[in-house]
């Protein structure tokens, strides 16, 4: 391989699940409600929270990210797709302001994203308030 020549990143199903199941519940979104928002069934997004499915249509991860408003390139690069540079651009559609200021100033490790997104699934139900009054 020649220094020009593009490595293909490692597929890594499990963590793109983790990563979308962290981002959905992020968004405050139900399994249902984000499989209709993205247009695919719910049996099919749940395959893919679970990381049973393998090469994932590029299709369906654009649509997933600009629901969660989360990195279509870190879902492509996930799945194990290869992406120019200039798709390195997050979406900003539908993103919280904290996870704004969040990606801003302190990048997360898919570790802390899942950390964080638990710890809000908790302190959410724990307070009763529905997501969008956080």
């Amino acid at each position: 391989m020649t220094n020009h020549e593009a490595r293909s990143p490692e597929p890594n199903p499990h963590a793109l699940g983790n990563r979308l199941r962290a981002d959905r519940e992020l968004s405050g979104l139900s399994l249902r409600s984000a499989a209709a928002q993205a247009e695919i069934s719910s049996a099919y997004l749940s395959q893919l929270e679970a990381g049973s499915v393998k090469g994932p249509s590029p299709h369906i991860l654009y649509r997933v990210a600009g629901i969660y408003g989360t990195s279509y390139a870190d879902l492509m690069r996930l799945a194990g797709y290869v992406l120019p540079s200039s798709e390195d651009q997050p979406t900003q559609r539908g993103v919280s302001t904290l996870e704004l200021a969040l990606r801003s100033r302190v990048p997360l490790t898919e570790d802390e994203r899942i950390a964080l997104a638990e710890y809000l699934a908790w302190y959410r139900s724990r307070h009763g308030r529905p997501p969008e009054e956080l």
